[in-house]
């Protein structure tokens, strides 16, 4: 079992329990990217994704060597898993590229949309139905992200694309990671993702010749980085696995007030009115397709 939070001062509720655990998972993930975005570029992405990975993937095999489930390594090596697998490292190179550009609320509010590319990739890859209403939820969705990347206009960064693109790369990593069998611990999909990343990041890194000397300050901030990713991956797992899923994951929106205060507290980044109000409407639209997602579950389960 992950370790678990026991909190012995207040009588919780399972679903109040679980909304803290996704606020604390949030917080991991966002604490991860700021750490990484103080460094400033000073590292290649391909090199960061390599250290980085490296202290990730030695932080999650203890925790499956302290679990016993080193003998059953064999069920994480699939074609499936390297799908997986090649999605994330997608997702991390150009996010991480995207990071050392972007106003980090940005990033946040853009990465949003997930939800609602999930919602379309299961669609058009999975053939799951989805009606108008959440069909007219995407695209309402992605002119929010317009408003927030506002192509055509002078704030307009060409990083913005490598953030969407980040997303594309991330709704087909979760996707894959539906299809993926029942009986696979989930710590084994992380651990096997982590070292696909960070032999992703080294290959890269090898064939361009792209590295450059590291201080202990580089090395101290992407162990810490690795060590706040670890904690937001076993906070989520334990948000999913004590509360409702219809409760809990609206609170995966807190990312993007976590990034609000410490853009604004670490490097004095106050979001304009574009990116607030694009980020209200992305939020929205992703709360409701989730809400009509439920609805039609539960019409499913009714017949």
């Amino acid at each position: 079992m992950y370790y678990s939070v026991t909190i012995t001062a207040m009588n919780l509720s399972p679903n109040i329990l679980a909304s803290l655990y996704m606020m604390l998972s949030m917080l991991g993930f966002v604490v991860n990217d700021l750490l990484v975005k103080t460094l400033g570029g000073s590292l290649p992405t391909a090199q960061v994704m390599w250290i980085r990975g490296c202290f990730l993937s030695a932080y999650i095999l203890l925790i499956i060597w302290q679990r016993g489930l080193l003998p059953r390594w064999r069920e994480a090596v699939t074609v499936k898993m390297s799908i997986r697998g090649l999605c994330e490292g997608g997702a991390t190179l150009t996010f991480l590229t995207a990071l050392m550009q972007l106003p980090f609320a940005n990033i946040s509010a853009i990465l949003q949309a997930l939800p609602l590319a999930v919602t379309v990739g299961a669609a058009l890859f999975l053939k799951e139905p989805v009606g108008w209403r959440r069909w007219l939820a995407i695209l309402v969705g992605l002119i929010g992200v317009l408003i927030i990347i506002r192509p055509g206009m002078g704030e307009f960064q060409f990083a913005s694309v490598l953030v969407l693109v980040s997303v594309v790369f991330a709704a087909g990593r979760d996707l894959v990671t539906r299809r993926l069998p029942e009986r696979v611990p989930s710590l084994l999909v992380s651990g096997f993702s982590a070292i696909f990343i960070a032999c992703l990041g080294m290959a890269i890194t090898l064939t361009t010749g792209d590295w450059k000397p590291m201080s202990a300050g580089h090395i101290v901030t992407l162990a810490c980085a690795a060590f706040f990713l670890f904690f937001g991956y076993q906070f989520i797992v334990l948000s999913m696995r004590t509360g409702e899923i219809a409760y809990v994951v609206p609170y995966r929106y807190t990312a993007l007030l976590w990034a609000i205060l410490f853009g604004y507290l670490v490097f004095d980044e106050i979001p304009d009115a574009y990116t607030l109000i694009g980020s209200a409407i992305v939020v929205s639209m992703g709360l409701f397709t989730l809400y009509r997602e439920l609805i039609v579950a539960r019409r499913e389960k009714s017949i």
